[in-house]
Order: structure tokens, then C-alpha cells, then sequence
């Protein structure tokens, strides 16, 4: 049996793209996770390989998609092999089991060119958040406030006017007057 596994790294992102390659690849079941690939737990994931018997074939619409790094990948081919699950990826076009030396040897160097490309993009990320930096422009969520908005909430405690109707009345929260009063 294919069993199938995609995942996407946030809500923002679907699944149809993988699903289609996976269904049209005869996957009769396909499990799914919405969540970084970063993450230690993946229910999806746990799901296909619990559902998985000898004999059958996990597959993925990329290796990215299955494994965090190279080790992890490693390891969860690994532990399918030992069940004696194959694994294959479609984009790269790779099988991987016990049986085939071939399919180990291509496993090993798709993976490593997979964390490659990931170091690149987290590289390219990281130069692009540095150049912005430079340009005095510090990313993050805009301040909610300008400072002349918090001397006049400042003002307004200092006045008596409770925080609760001060909040109320600026559509915040207790917690976000406080924020900015105890800040500036």
C-alpha cells in the first residue's frame, strides 16, 4: 500500500499541490500536518508510520517535507527500513529500502542537497533581515502607540482614570496600557 505524507509549514500554506502528487501517485491514505518541519512532534507524520505495515510505502511530495535536517530524515528512513517500509519521493524521484544500495546511495545525496538548499535560504534570510537592519528598518510588529499617545494614557492614569476604562475607550487590553506606560 502507498500511504501518504505531506505537510506544509504554515496556515498560510495548503496541502493541495502535495495531495494531487500523492493521489495521482496511488496513495490510498494520506496523512497531513500543518506545522514547521522544525517541529520534534508531528502528528501527521506519527500517524503514517503507525499506520504503515512491512510492505508498504510511505511517500512524500518532497524529502524536505519528511524529515528536519539531514539526521532526522536519515533517522526516520532508517526506522521505516527496520519496519520494513519503503520511502519514496516524488520530486526526486528516489526509493529508498534495505534492498537496494542504489537507493541508499541516491537517498544519502538528495537529502544532503536538500539541507543544503535550506542552509541557503536561511542564509539569504538572514542577509536580507542584516541589509534591512542597516537601513534602519528593524522588522517586527509596528508599536502600537506613538509617544505622544503614551503621555496622554500617562496623563490619563495619573489623572485617576481607571485602566480599564482607559483600555475600553483605545480598543486594548489592561496588559497593553501597562506595556506602554511602564516603557516610556
Amino acid at each position: 500500500m502507498n500511504i501518504g505524507y505531506a505537510r506544509v509549514s504554515t496556515g498560510l500554506q495548503n496541502l493541495d499541490l502535495q495531495k494531487d502528487s500523492l493521489e495521482k501517485y496511488n496513495c490510498e491514505k494520506i496523512f497531513t500536518d500543518h506545522m514547521s518541519g522544525s517541529k520534534k512532534e508531528r502528528p501527521g507524520l506519527k500517524s503514517a508510520i503507525e499506520f504503515s505495515r512491512p510492505g508498504d510505502t510511505i511517500v512524500v511530495w518532497r524529502l524536505d517535507r519528511l524529515g528536519r535536517n539531514m539526521e532526522d530524515l536519515i533517522n526516520i528512513v532508517n526506522s521505516l527500513n527496520n519496519k520494513g517500509v519503503s520511502f519514496h519521493s516524488l520530486q526526486e524521484n528516489i526509493t529508498m529500502d534495505k534492498s537496494s544500495s542504489t537507493g541508499q546511495l541516491m537517498f544519502h545525496l538528495f537529502a544532503a542537497f536538500a539541507e543544503f538548499e535550506r542552509n541557503l535560504i536561511l542564509e539569504r534570510s538572514a542577509a536580507g533581515r542584516e541589509a534591512a537592519r542597516a537601513r534602519g528598518r528593524l522588522g517586527g510588529r509596528p508599536e502600537k502607540f506613538s509617544k505622544q499617545d503614551v503621555k496622554l494614557l500617562k496623563t490619563l492614569v495619573e489623572s485617576g482614570t481607571p485602566i480599564k476604562s482607559i483600555a475600553d475607550s483605545w480598543g486594548v487590553s489592561r496588559t497593553t496600557i501597562y506595556r506602554y506606560i511602564n516603557k516610556f
